[in-house]
């Protein structure tokens, strides 16, 4: 008889905790931590606490490693990619990995627009001068890596060389005039760029106005005094940043479904609160070629839709985008 109490009691217990444990218990992976991805992430994490949600914010090295991270990784429900690193996938139809990565995950949110951030000697004056010159495009599985490949490609333009390394890296190259430019793909301010860049070093944010990459990419701004070294507006252009998940059924469904509402009726306290790219995200924007997710629509009525890195791991999605481009 007592064994018999016990274990109703034990399963009475985990019905009203275990559940609860594992719905509060999400993982999103974003960015390097000096990124806008990392600093959103930790905004998250923030108003998680709020709602008895703990949320596990890892950095990484961009949208590719992100996009897989969802994919395949453990205890990473959500990350953060650019909207050309979706597209490049759900494009791709002869790869049999891509179009099984396309099939599974799904968008929560669009976020805001990510600018093109080209950073370069002042000696270089845009984009379409980049031609045999040495530029830095981000680490391999970064989205900043993906965008660069892209602009070359749809541009044209051919520099002598392209270094696949961080940001960190990229900018100590700069500033000792071993490379001519760098990219950055993030929303403005960039703490990299306000913090480590001064009037002294001689750079400038390089316009990108080429005709072939406008009709591609939709024009932005950066402007002027984004930066304190920055005294003009620069013209480039912008892709969006998207909140993805995996298609899960059963627990993480409800999970990032119910965190996704809490999101989305919290948007003014983030605007209020947390980076000041908040502040030109819209939740609602119709993000051409991708439904919501499912989860997250059960949850939204109203809905308009119809540096701690993880070890290196073999991603066939990066490898992938390297064959083809």
């Amino acid at each position: 008889m007592i064994r018999k109490f016990i274990l109703v009691l034990s399963i009475l217990i985990c019905t009203t905790t275990c559940g609860t444990s594992s719905a509060a218990d999400l993982g999103i992976i974003t960015g390097g931590t000096k990124g806008t991805y990392f600093q959103f992430g930790l905004n998250l994490m923030e108003l998680g606490k709020k709602y008895g949600y703990n949320i596990h914010v890892y950095n990484s090295r961009g949208s590719v490693e992100n996009v897989y991270a969802v994919y395949q990784r453990p205890k990473t429900q959500m990350g953060i990619v650019q909207s050309d690193v979706l597209a490049f996938v759900l494009k791709v139809k002869s790869n049999k990995v891509l179009k099984l990565i396309a099939r599974k995950i799904k968008m929560v949110f669009p976020l805001y627009n990510e600018e093109v951030h080209l950073l370069g000697k002042t000696s270089v004056a845009s984009f379409d001068d980049l031609e045999n010159r040495r530029v830095a495009v981000g680490k391999e599985g970064s989205g900043t890596y993906l965008t660069a490949k892209l602009l070359f490609e749809v541009s044209g333009i051919k520099p002598a060389q392209t270094l696949t390394v961080g940001t960190d890296k990229a900018l100590a190259m700069l500033k000792a005039g071993t490379i001519d430019a760098m990219f950055y793909v993030a929303g403005f301010p960039v703490a990299l760029f306000s913090e480590q860049v001064t009037a002294g070093d001689d750079l400038h944010i390089m316009p990108i106005g080429n005709k072939s990459i406008t009709e591609f990419y939709p024009m932005a701004q950066i402007p002027a005094g984004t930066y304190p070294w920055q005294s003009q507006a620069v013209s480039t252009v912008a892709v969006k940043a998207v909140l993805v998940s995996f298609d899960f059924r059963r627990n993480n469904c409800d999970a990032v479904g119910e965190f996704a509402n809490i999101v989305y009726e919290n948007l003014d306290w983030l605007k209020q609160n947390g980076h000041p790219k908040w502040n030109s995200v819209d939740l609602d924007y119709p993000l051409k070629g991708w439904e919501q997710y499912d989860c997250v629509k059960k949850y939204r009525k109203n809905g308009y839709f119809e540096e701690t890195f993880q070890p290196v791991e073999k991603n066939p999605l990066l490898n992938a985008i390297k064959e083809i481009l």
